[in-house]
């Protein structure tokens, strides 16, 4: 599938190509790319399938996803690239790293979602099979604000401007495929590739210490089989660390792209 894609900066300029999570798109990447990114590179940030702007068409298997983002890549011309992924977009890029090595030139992991328990899968199924409709924008981003996670509202204003639409019966709803969203849940417990698969990458790890969804054994196994290939960074608040610590986050990920994803191999 030809995904939709945000593009910013200089398309001469070496590509970054930004993954999203579960339930988002890549207009998330907007403000980390206009300021602190397009300077230096071309960023690429695609809505993956079943998620905003993208077709919605199953099948919605890890294995569809990364070749969705290798087809997505070879049409915009697009070889070896730095990558930066937010959980589910974190675990693509693993997979990727696993699949074709070769179109990685440097990894960065946003709160990844490596691997989640069962139970945990089954929770967040659930709870995305469920018809979540608001009567107003501002019903939408209370709702949001509800899981007291320190998220700035000027985010979530933009995130309801880009991503909330109505629906037929003139309710609003978030631009997702709800079936697309529970079948990634199921994915994401299954067995991921070994850290090993990023070991000729350096590599970033970013992680909310006290959301947790980083489990210490994987940040054990991480740093165990990449050595000082890795840069771990602990930053404050929620999952959605590029919201919640967003100058951590963009500090962290800047400088790492600086140093390691500055020369194209498109």
């Amino acid at each position: 599938m030809r995904l939709h894609v945000h593009e910013w900066g200089d398309r001469s300029a070496p590509p970054v190509v930004c993954v999203h999570g579960v339930t988002a798109h890549g207009r998330r990447f907007r403000k980390l790319a206009e300021e602190r990114l397009a300077a230096r590179f071309r960023v690429l940030a695609p809505d993956l399938r079943g998620h905003a702007r993208s077709d919605r068409d199953p099948p919605w298997d890890i294995s569809t996803h990364v070749g969705d983002l290798l087809e997505t890549l070879d049409e915009m011309g697009v070889g070896a690239a730095a990558w930066v992924g937010h959980s589910f977009g974190g675990r693509l890029i693993l997979e990727l790293a696993s699949r074709s090595p070769a179109r990685i030139q440097c990894a960065a992991l946003l709160d990844p979602a490596i691997q989640i328990l069962p139970h945990v899968g089954l929770d967040f199924a659930e709870e995305a099979a469920k018809d979540h409709s608001y009567a107003t924008v501002d019903e939408a981003i209370e709702a949001r604000l509800a899981n007291r996670a320190p998220t700035p509202r000027s985010f979530l204003e933009e995130e309801a401007r880009e991503h909330l639409v109505p629906s037929s019966d003139g309710r609003l709803r978030w631009r997702v495929c709800r079936p697309a969203v529970v079948s990634i849940y199921s994915e994401l417990c299954r067995e991921p590739p070994p850290p090993a698969v990023l070991a000729r990458v350096p590599a970033l790890l970013v992680h909310a210490s006290h959301f947790g969804l980083v489990r210490e054994e994987q940040l054990e196994e991480f740093e165990a089989a990449l050595g000082e290939e890795l840069e771990v960074v602990a930053v404050p608040g929620g999952h959605i660390v590029y919201w919640d610590a967003y100058e951590e986050t963009a500090n962290a990920v800047e400088k790492f792209l600086i140093r390691h994803g500055s020369v194209s191999h498109a």
